[in-house]
């Protein structure tokens, strides 16, 4: 498992949490907790990332593996498009413009 210097992961998490509110949410729907009504993330390494998900009222934390293990940097971006896109695809919902 490769793990990521405090300022990849500040980065990564800053814009999932400020530009794709609604793909952290579909995600932890997708593969973790399907009832979640808000979800950020929290963190990452090489095999998954960390969110925090809203389910009927608690905090909770879940881990959802990458599609594939993420390297570096370029391929942390591969891996959570990817896995947004499966998390769209399971739930049948249609994936917004971003």
């Amino acid at each position: 498992m490769t793990t990521f210097d405090d300022t990849v992961i500040a980065g990564v998490t800053a814009h999932m949490n400020a530009d794709h509110t609604g793909d952290n949410l579909m995600i932890v729907r997708a593969f973790a907790e399907p009832t979640a009504t808000s979800a950020r993330m929290l963190g990452l390494d090489s095999v998954a990332g960390e969110w925090v998900a809203d389910v009927d009222g608690t905090e909770k934390l879940v881990k959802v593996p990458w599609p594939e293990p993420a390297v570096d940097r370029a391929a942390i971006r591969t891996q959570v498009v990817a896995l947004c896109m499966d998390a769209y695809n399971k739930l049948g919902v249609a994936r917004p413009e971003h």
